[in-house]
């Protein structure tokens, strides 16, 4: 019986154990297979932010380019910001963009984030996608918040995963 098994509480919780402290599950005797997460998610963006961004006038510089940085930093610190979350050596990382206009044609639109992420590790990088997305669009706020503060970051979501025990998932 290993650590995790022993420590796994009869009500199924894997991150405490029998005295409920909390735990980092212990994966060393899982195998090392290749792992991949996509996640994303949105900020919805004023007419004037969207021109910023597009005609690169932002008075901080290149909105996405220093977003996109922002994102991948963040997915390989996940593990300092996310309690009991494992540190992954992250093999790929990808952080892409698209402005799109809002559902109903307003003069609102939107700039999605899609990160991926890839490791050989014994557990999985939803955590490391999810992280990087949400540091991309907090970015993209601060960014451009001297322009309008009305941004809103919403939808942040894993959009599939592949690899490891519990298998493959799409959105």
């Amino acid at each position: 019986m290993n650590e995790t098994e022993r420590n796994l509480r009869a009500d199924g919780l894997t991150h405490f154990d029998a005295q409920g402290r909390a735990i980092m599950v212990d994966v060393s005797e899982k195998a090392k297979t290749v792992r991949e997460a996509t996640a994303s998610g949105r900020i919805r963006v004023s007419k004037e932010v969207r021109a910023a961004i597009e005609n690169g006038t932002a008075k901080k510089g290149n909105v996405l380019g220093v977003a996109r940085i922002a994102g991948i930093m963040a997915a390989k610190e996940t593990s300092h910001l996310i309690p009991l979350c494992h540190p992954l050596p992250l093999a790929k990382c990808a952080v892409e963009f698209d402005i799109t206009d809002m559902e109903d044609k307003t003069t609102d639109a939107y700039v999605i984030a899609r990160a991926t992420v890839r490791t050989t590790a014994e557990t999985g990088v939803e955590m490391e996608a999810l992280t990087a997305v949400s540091v991309a669009l907090l970015t993209v706020y601060d960014m451009c918040k001297a322009i309008d503060k009305r941004m809103e970051i919403g939808a942040v979501h894993l959009d599939r995963k592949t690899g490891g025990k519990s298998g493959d998932f799409v959105r």
